[in-house]
């Protein structure tokens, strides 16, 4: 085995090793050489290589996101390094432990007009868990060396102290002095790592302080955004299924399933905008309890509802950090959402109440009239969702895009074996084909990406890395340029809008498969549609993607219809 003749990078090395950390995405470069190196002809490490850093920034997210551990992406100097920001910005937002280690140069040649430089250190100030800033080895000088051996040792075990147990991202900045290809078969240092002692319990609550609230409340709003699959016992969902006084509202990427949830939150709130009646409903619907846990809720429409009709108590769980989202924020409860609910609900006397009765009857309506909708509309989104959720296998990987897609899943009831992710910390377009590709690497089920058009195109170099699975598929919907525009508010045909805002185009997604290999099929009508849908599952010697071409010019008009009619 062989490693660089650099310190400093042995040091990280042994630290990465240490640490368990032992998925690297490397980006090819000169300046992280002695870097791609050590870990390349280390067997402990599995390195992928991935040369569009943004892509490989992602695509380290959704293995993390996936593994639920730390994984390292190393890159050159300069740019390379600005091209990880927007999934490291998504990392800090959705606390997933990503390592960015940068290779820099010297610090004599930062700001003097020298190649590849700019000012790496600390660069991620406002969206970093932590920032190691690495000193550089000093070769004739020992006593100083042994100074800068310590300091970096500690920079480190601070470092990945943190993205374990914060699950943040944290950056690793190291200068490294030319020559930089020259390597050595024995260790000429060896690392001060410290022990992992683990994350002590953040817990800060007494049940009794909540225990009396919730006993004499009559209305309470359980609201979930992001939600990791299997992480709420089955238990605590029935209780709260069959609590008269308890509304569950959950979306797409909740991952919580029962009867008598609520997961499609728009089609409750936008009848009531549109009702006569609007402010006395408004009133039934207004909690006593807010009780909020998860990552970031999609819907603006009960983001709007709670901050107009704030609750007289908002709870959010979450043992890291609790957003004042609704403006209406009492108490952060520091404990694992799981754990906190089923001591409340063990000490709960249930009580009757009629909050979701009420609310369960117009839940029961709109689900009827969207059926009655959904059989008589037109190719369109709207259809092509629907059939496409219904169509998904039983474990599958779910991964959606941001925009129309995770707007369009909210409608759609979604089947329950099927985990769902998406990049909501940041809710970016970019990345969403390297997030669900990273995210299938390790993950035994086939895994299905849906992106719409501006996504997929913009992320299209996801592509271009030989990690793609025969099993991975990806539905593209196509509708010519930035749909969700046309819903808006403020939407005017005219060149400005087309031009600037939906940006439309006329691409398709072939000669995209052609260059990467995949197979491609596509369809622009329901026939087309559930006959590809047939096939597009099966086994393949290919990836696949299906690209659904759907109507510009209508889809905004059939999707606000659809709420006019339920309403």
């Amino acid at each position: 085995m062989m490693y660089s003749n650099i310190p400093s990078a042995q040091t990280i090395i042994q630290h990465c090793q240490a640490k368990g950390v032992k998925n690297i995405i490397l980006s090819p470069g000169s300046r992280n050489a002695p870097l791609t190196i050590s870990f390349t002809e280390n067997p402990f490490f599995t390195c992928f290589s991935i040369v569009d850093e943004r892509c490989a920034a992602f695509f380290a997210l959704g293995m993390a996101q996936q593994l639920k551990e730390p994984v390292a992406i190393v890159c050159t100097s300069g740019s390379a390094l600005l091209n990880y920001y927007p999934a490291i910005a998504e990392a800090f937002y959705s606390d997933i432990p990503l390592v960015v280690i940068s290779a820099d140069r010297p610090s004599y040649k930062i700001d003097i007009g020298d190649g590849q430089t700019l000012r790496q250190p600390n660069v991620f100030a406002n969206h970093i868990g932590y920032s190691a800033n690495l000193k550089q080895d000093i070769f004739d000088d020992p006593v100083e060396q042994k100074n800068i051996q310590s300091f970096n040792d500690e920079e480190l075990n601070k470092a990945f102290r943190i993205a374990k147990d914060e699950n943040s991202p944290v950056h690793i900045n190291v200068p490294f002095e030319e020559p930089l290809y020259e390597k050595t078969k024995d260790l000429s240092v060896v690392a001060n790592v410290f022990k992992a002692i683990g994350r002590e319990a953040a817990s800060n609550f007494v049940i009794e302080d909540f225990n009396e609230i919730w006993s004499k409340a009559e209305r309470i709003m359980v609201l979930v955004g992001v939600n990791a699959p299997n992480s709420i016992d089955q238990s605590v969902l029935e209780m709260l299924g069959e609590d008269s006084r308890v509304m569950v509202l959950t979306e797409t990427t909740s991952n919580l399933h029962h009867p008598n949830f609520f997961p499609s939150i728009d089609s409750i709130l936008v009848p009531i905008e549109k009702s006569e009646n609007k402010k006395e409903l408004f009133k039934k619907l207004q909690p006593d309890i807010l009780l909020t846990f998860g990552g970031l809720v999609v819907s603006k429409k009960i983001k709007a509802f709670l901050r107009s009709y704030k609750p007289s108590n908002h709870w959010h769980i979450d043992s890291k950090k609790a957003f004042d989202t609704y403006f209406s924020l009492t108490k952060h409860i520091k404990e694992n959402p799981n754990t906190f609910l089923i001591e409340l609900i063990n000490c709960t006397n249930n009580s009757i109440g009629s909050y979701f009765d009420f609310w369960k009857k117009r839940r029961e309506q709109y689900i009827k009239k969207r059926e009655e909708y959904s059989n008589g509309v037109v190719f369109s989104d709207f259809l092509v969702f629907r059939k496409i959720l219904k169509s998904i296998p039983d474990n599958y990987q779910l991964q959606l895009s941001n925009s129309s897609t995770i707007r369009y899943t909210q409608l759609f009831s979604n089947n329950a074996s099927v985990p769902v992710f998406c990049n909501r910390g940041t809710s970016g377009i970019d990345g969403s084909t390297s997030t669900a590709i990273g995210a299938s690497i390790y993950n035994e089920s086939p895994t299905l990406l849906i992106t719409g058009d501006l996504s997929f195109f913009y992320d299209s170099n996801g592509l271009w890395n030989s990690y793609i699975k025969k099993n991975f598929r990806i539905i593209v919907i196509n509708n010519d340029g930035g749909g969700i525009f046309r819903i808006l508010p403020g939407k005017e045909e005219s060149e400005n809008f087309n031009t600037f805002f939906e940006t439309t185009h006329n691409l398709t997604a072939n000669n995209l498969c052609n260059m990467h290999g995949l197979e491609y099929l596509c369809a622009d009508n329901e026939v087309e549609l559930k006959t590809n849908l047939k096939n597009f599952y099966k086994m393949s010697e290919k990836p696949k993607l299906l690209e659904v071409k759907t109507p510009r010019l209508l889809n905004d008009k059939i999707l606000l219809g659809y709420f006019d009619f339920i309403s």
